[in-house]
C-alpha cells in the first residue's frame, strides 16, 4: 500500500515538472512563435503600453502624437522603410521619440516593428 502511494507521488511530480519545463521553455515564444509570425496579441499589448499615447492605438497618432508631428506608421513613407531601420529607430529613439533599447528586449522590439508592419495593412 506504501509502495502504491509513493508511486502514485511519483508519478504526480513527475507530470508536474514536465508541464512547468513545456511552460519555461515556451515562456520566450510568448511574443514571438517558433515559425517567426509574430503573436499578435502580445505585439498589439505592447504597443498599447509603450506606444500608442504617441503614435495612437492604429498607428495614424494620438493628439499628443500629432501634436509633436510624428509620422502616421500605416504610410506608405514608414512602411517602405526596411524592418532594421524601424528596429533602430525603436532601439535608438528618433527626434523626440526616446529610446526602447534600455527597456524593451530585442524580441519585444522585433514584435513591435512587426506589429507597425501589421497596421500598414489595415489602413
Amino acid at each position: 500500500m506504501r509502495l502504491k502511494k509513493t508511486r502514485n507521488s511519483v508519478v504526480r511530480t513527475s507530470a508536474i515538472l514536465a508541464a512547468l519545463a513545456v511552460a519555461v521553455l515556451t515562456l520566450p515564444r510568448s511574443i514571438l512563435r517558433a515559425d517567426g509570425a509574430h503573436d499578435s496579441a502580445a505585439s498589439a499589448t505592447l504597443f498599447r503600453s509603450k506606444c500608442a499615447m504617441c503614435h495612437g492605438a492604429d498607428g495614424a497618432g494620438s493628439e499628443v502624437g500629432k501634436s509633436l508631428n510624428i509620422p502616421d506608421l500605416r504610410s506608405p513613407a514608414v512602411q517602405k522603410l526596411p524592418n532594421t531601420e524601424l528596429v533602430e529607430i525603436v532601439s535608438n529613439g528618433k527626434g523626440g521619440m526616446p529610446a526602447f533599447k534600455n527597456s524593451l528586449s530585442a524580441e519585444q522590439i522585433h514584435a513591435l516593428v512587426m506589429h507597425v508592419r501589421s497596421l500598414g495593412r489595415k489602413k
